[in-house]
């Protein structure tokens, strides 16, 4: 079967943010980048559905993706949007600045 220019160019989309984004959790980078990649693995995740669409045999592809899609939004909601890791990155943030105030404060008064 001969695919179009569109297909290939969806497929290869697919198959390059797929690769980037499991190599940016493999790295361990912290939250915010696995957060980040759950976003990129989502974009692979809709190319792929496409491709499916545009496809006679596209139908497994389609639902492993489809379900990959929704874990995908999890992870999104786990790793950037979870109002508990926003609170406790905003309570790590302060409390790194008022370290730094502190011996600040201390160096100048010595």
């Amino acid at each position: 079967m001969e695919h179009s220019l569109i297909d290939n160019a969806f497929s290869w989309a697919a198959t390059g943010t797929g690769i980037l984004a499991a190599v940016l959790v493999s790295l361990n980078l912290g939250v915010r980048v696995t957060g980040w990649a759950f976003v990129v693995f989502t974009v692979s995740s809709v190319a792929w559905m496409v491709t499916a669409l545009m496809r006679e045999e596209g139908t497994a592809l389609f639902v492993q993706n489809a379900v990959m899609f929704v874990i995908n939004l999890i992870g999104i909601y786990r790793y950037l949007l979870h109002p508990n890791r926003q609170l406790r990155a905003q309570m790590a943030k302060e409390a790194g600045e008022g370290q730094g105030a502190g011996s600040a404060g201390a160096t100048a008064a010595a």
